[in-house]
C-alpha cells in the first residue's frame, strides 16, 4: 500500500458549517448551505416568482386568445363582448389562489381569542369526526404520546385546550394532503410551527423557554401522529438514496482508522466502550419517530465521540478531531435509512433546533460526514488511485497481507474486533498443534500395546511348547487323607421295625 508522505487528514473550517447568507446560524447541505430561515425565505421567494411567471404566462395566453378571437370575427366590439365571459373565470381563479395563499396564515387566527370559548355546534361536530386515516387503530406509542400531550396541556388550562384543538385540526388537515410533495408537506408543518410559536410568544409575553417547552410537546404529538405518512414519502427518492449510501459504506469497509487520521485508541477499554455507545446511538436514531428524539441520538453519539478523543489524547477534543471520528463511526455503524432520517429531520424538525445550539452543530457535522463519504476518493485517504480502486473492487485489502502466515499485529492500528479474531486464530493454531501431538502419542501408545500383547503371546506359547501340560487322574477314597477317621462315629445301619 503506497501512501503519501504528507498526510492531509480531514479538515473542515467551522465557517463552512454556517449559513452562506452570513446570518450566523448553522447551514445544511440539503438547503444548499443555508439555514432553515434563509432557506424558507429563498424557497418562498422562488415560489412567489414562479407564481408571478405563471400569472404572466396565463395573461399572455389570454391576450393571444382574445386577439385571435377578435381577428377571426373581424369586429372589435364583438370581441370585447365575447372576451368578458372569459375574464370572469380568470378573476375567480385569481381570487381562489389568493385565498389558498392566505389560508395558512389564518390557520390559528382565533388562537387564545375570547370567542373561542363558545364554539358553534356545527364546528364541534365536524372536529369530532376524524378522517379515515386518523380513525385507524393507533399504535401503543401513539396512544402513549397522546396521553402525555393531554396531561401536559392540562397545566396550561385554556391555552392548553386551544393548542390541543389546533393540533388535532392540523393533523386532520394533513390527512387530506397525501398528494403533496415532501417540500410542500414540510412547508405546511413549518408554517404551523411558526404560527403556533408566534401565538405562544404573545401569550407567554416573550418567555422563550416556556414557548420552547410547549413547542417540543407539540412537535412530539404532531410528528408521532404523522410519522407514517411523512417519513420517506413515495413522492421522494429517499429510499433510493438510502440504498446507495448503504452500498457505498459497505464498499468502504476496508477503510482503517489511520487513513482517516482518527485520534482514537480503541485498545483503551473506556475508549472502546465509548465507540460502541456512539455506534449504538447512531443506529438507534432510526427507531425514533420525533425529529427531536432523532437529534438527541445524534447528540448523544457525538458526546461519546468527544469522550473517546478526550480519553485518548488526555486533553479536550477539537473540531478537527471530531469530524474524522464521526466519519469513522458512520462507516462502522452503517446506520439504516440514514438519508431518510436526515431528510426527515431537515423537513419536520423545529427550525430553531437546527439553526443554533449543540443539536444543530452536531447535525450539521453529520450532514458533512455523509457528504464526505459520498465523495470519498484516494486523495482523501492518502492513497494512490491504483490502491483505492483495488480496495474498492475487493481485489485487495489493507488489513490482509499477501503472506498468509503474517497476521496483522494487535494494537491501535488494527480494529479491535479484528485483533480478537486474529488472536482467536492463533489460539486455534496452537490447539491444533497440541491436538496433533496428543493424537501422535495415542497412536504410539496403541502400537506399543499391540507389540506388548504379541510378545506376551509368543512367550506363553514358547513355555507351553517347552513344558507341555500333563494332567494325571487321581484315584483315592474319599476319606483316605483324613487322619482322624478313628474319631468319627460309626456309620448308620438300617433298622427294620416289625409291624
Amino acid at each position: 500500500m503506497s501512501q503519501r508522505t504528507e498526510r492531509r487528514g480531514i479538515h473542515v473550517d467551522q465557517s463552512e458549517l454556517l449559513c452562506k447568507k452570513g446570518c450566523g446560524y448553522y447551514g445544511n447541505a440539503a438547503w444548499q448551505g443555508l439555514c432553515s430561515k434563509c432557506w424558507r425565505e429563498e424557497y418562498q421567494r422562488a415560489r412567489q416568482k414562479q407564481i408571478q411567471e405563471d400569472w404572466a404566462l396565463a395573461e399572455k395566453l389570454q391576450r393571444e386568445e382574445e386577439a385571435a378571437y377578435a381577428s377571426s370575427h373581424g369586429s372589435h366590439p364583438q370581441a370585447q363582448a365575447h372576451s368578458q365571459p372569459s375574464l370572469a373565470p380568470f378573476s375567480k381563479f385569481e381570487e381562489k389562489k389568493t385565498n389558498e395563499k392566505t389560508r395558512k396564515v389564518t390557520t390559528v387566527k382565533k388562537f387564545f381569542s375570547p370567542s373561542s370559548r363558545t364554539t358553534p355546534k356545527k364546528e364541534t361536530h365536524e372536529s369530532k369526526t376524524p378522517s379515515p386515516s386518523i380513525a385507524r387503530q393507533s399504535s401503543i406509542e401513539t396512544d402513549r404520546v397522546s396521553r402525555e400531550f393531554v396531561d401536559f396541556l392540562k397545566n396550561l388550562q385554556k391555552p392548553g385546550r386551544e393548542i390541543h384543538k389546533q393540533s388535532r385540526a392540523f393533523i386532520e388537515s394533513m390527512a387530506n394532503k397525501k398528494d403533496l410533495s415532501a417540500e410542500e408537506l414540510s412547508e405546511c408543518v413549518q408554517d404551523f410551527y411558526q404560527n403556533m410559536s408566534d401565538r405562544l410568544m404573545t401569550h407567554f409575553k416573550g418567555s422563550s423557554e416556556r414557548v420552547e417547552r410547549v413547542m417540543d410537546q407539540v412537535e412530539k404529538y404532531i410528528m408521532t401522529r404523522l410519522y407514517k405518512s411523512v417519513f420517506c414519502p413515495e413522492t421522494t427518492d429517499d429510499e433510493k438514496k438510502d440504498l446507495a449510501t448503504q452500498h457505498r459504506i459497505r464498499a468502504l469497509h476496508w477503510v482503517t482508522i489511520q487513513m482517516l487520521c482518527v485520534p482514537v485508541d480503541e485498545e483503551i477499554p473506556e475508549v472502546s466502550d465509548s465507540v460502541v455507545k456512539a455506534i449504538t446511538d447512531i443506529i438507534e436514531m432510526d427507531s425514533k419517530r420525533v425529529p427531536r428524539d432523532k437529534l438527541a441520538c445524534i447528540t448523544s453519539c457525538s458526546k461519546h465521540i468527544f469522550n473517546a478523543i478526550k480519553v485518548t489524547k488526555n486533553e479536550p477534543a477539537s473540531a478537527d478531531d471530531f469530524l474524522p471520528t464521526l466519519i469513522y463511526i458512520v462507516l462502522k455503524a452503517n446506520p439504516p435509512r440514514l438519508q431518510s432520517n436526515i431528510q426527515y429531520i431537515t423537513r419536520f424538525c423545529n427550525p430553531s433546533r437546527l439553526m443554533t445550539g449543540e443539536d444543530g452543530y452536531y447535525f450539521t457535522n453529520l450532514c458533512c460526514a455523509v457528504a464526505f463519504i459520498e465523495k470519498l476518493d484516494a486523495q482523501s485517504l492518502n492513497l494512490s488511485p491504483e490502491d483505492f480502486e483495488r480496495y474498492m473492487s475487493g481485489q485487495a485489502s489493507p488489513r490482509r497481507q499477501d503472506e498468509p502466515d503474517s497476521w496483522p499485529q494487535t494494537g491501535s492500528s488494527v480494529n479491535p474486533a479484528l485483533s480478537q479474531v486474529y488472536h482467536n486464530l492463533d489460539l486455534l493454531v496452537g490447539l491444533n498443534q497440541r491436538q496433533e501431538k496428543v493424537l501422535e502419542g495415542a497412536r504410539s501408545l496403541q502400537t506399543e500395546l499391540t507389540e506388548w500383547q504379541e510378545s506376551v503371546t509368543r512367550e506363553v506359547q514358547e513355555i507351553l511348547e517347552r513344558y507341555p501340560l500333563d494332567i494325571r487322574p487321581h484315584a483315592s477314597a474319599i476319606d483316605s487323607e483324613n487322619v482322624e477317621n478313628d474319631r468319627l462315629p460309626p456309620p448308620l445301619q438300617p433298622q427294620v421295625f416289625a409291624g
